[in-house]
């Protein structure tokens, strides 16, 4: 089995591309131990701050956006970094080749039930010769050089491509590295088995509650078997369970807070697991476009999600 390093540097990526990518695990790997640490550490419960979405703070979303933070800014091949932490984007080195934008610690309302969170990342090739400024950001998810995210759960993994395919790692906990465990992802055409959540139906579109009413009609129902459900409440882990066993995840437009129609952030969550997601063969769109053609507005942007299981997302989204 290859290491994360041996991986990189036998393929067809960049230097420049592999120390992002360094850096960003490694970082992850010390986000790992952190959050084993739990209450022993005294890192559990609130921050007392909110976030530019007005999301209150953990501790543990501080500490691993600074932790990040710190880390690629201190690696000249980062150009500037934007985080769901951030209200605005952080310039790093005028000379550098990337742009990262990441969501330190997705999912971090599980925290202190011990359950699954992670860490997800973009990563984009810009070159310039001024500061990096909001307006570089905005680029389609089609132009992404690489994605992924890292899962901390009963082990810590790292799922992530460049464009050639998905690949899975573990950390090997006893030498402090990612060991390649799965060399190719890919996602089942179909599936029995959906991620919504369902506390929000009364909200949706008329569509979205045709479609999951259908879905739990089962067999009986007009598409004739059986569906399980499954939330994660971590957009992380939801992702990881479909490249793990196949299924689809929906976080669907809705009414309930006219100011925020769509739930997800475009660029550190939606355009790094659209990526990924098709890469595994899947489909990624919002209720009308494919999420990695949009144009984005601002990086803290939102957006409807529906990706997984390329047949179930077509059916998905034929109803009208």
């Amino acid at each position: 089995m290859q290491s994360l390093s041996q991986f990189l540097a036998s393929g067809s990526t960049s230097e420049s591309l592999q120390e992002v990518l360094s850096v960003t695990t490694q970082t992850c790997i010390e986000i790992s131990n952190a959050l084993k640490k739990g209450s022993l550490a005294g890192i559990l419960g609130m921050a007392g701050n909110e976030n530019v979405q007005g999301e209150e703070q953990k501790k543990l979303d501080v500490i691993s956006n600074n932790m990040l933070k710190s880390a690629l800014l201190a690696s000249p091949v980062v150009r500037a970094i934007a985080s769901e932490e951030e209200d605005d984007i952080v310039p790093a080195h005028t000379d550098g080749e990337y742009l990262i934008a990441f969501d330190p610690l997705d999912g971090s309302s599980n925290i202190d039930i011990n359950s699954m969170v992670g860490t997800i990342f973009s990563i984009y090739h810009q070159t310039g010769t001024a500061p990096a400024t909001e307006a570089d950001f905005l680029q389609p998810g089609k132009n992404q050089a690489a994605a992924g995210y890292v899962l901390y759960g009963p082990s810590t993994m790292l799922v992530f491509t460049t464009g050639n395919g998905v690949s899975m790692f573990t950390l090997d906990v006893d030498k402090g590295e990612f060991v390649q465990t799965q060399p190719t992802v890919e996602v089942p055409k179909d599936t029995q088995e959906f991620a919504i959540n369902m506390s929000n139906q009364r909200f949706w579109a008329a569509p979205m509650q045709s479609y999951v009413t259908d879905l739990i009609s089962g067999k009986e129902g007009p598409r004739e078997k059986n569906f399980n459900m499954r939330w994660v409440a971590a957009m992380v882990g939801d992702v990881h369970r479909i490249l793990c066993r196949g299924g689809i995840f929906i976080y669907p437009w809705d009414n309930k807070d006219p100011s925020k129609p769509g739930k997800l952030r475009l660029m550190y969550e939606a355009n790094p697991m659209g990526m990924l997601i098709e890469q595994a063969g899947g489909k990624a769109f919002t209720h009308t476009d494919r999420i990695l053609d949009i144009q984005p507005e601002g990086i803290h942007q939102r957006v409807a999600v529906v990706l997984g299981a390329a047949n179930e997302v077509d059916t998905c989204l034929s109803y009208k």
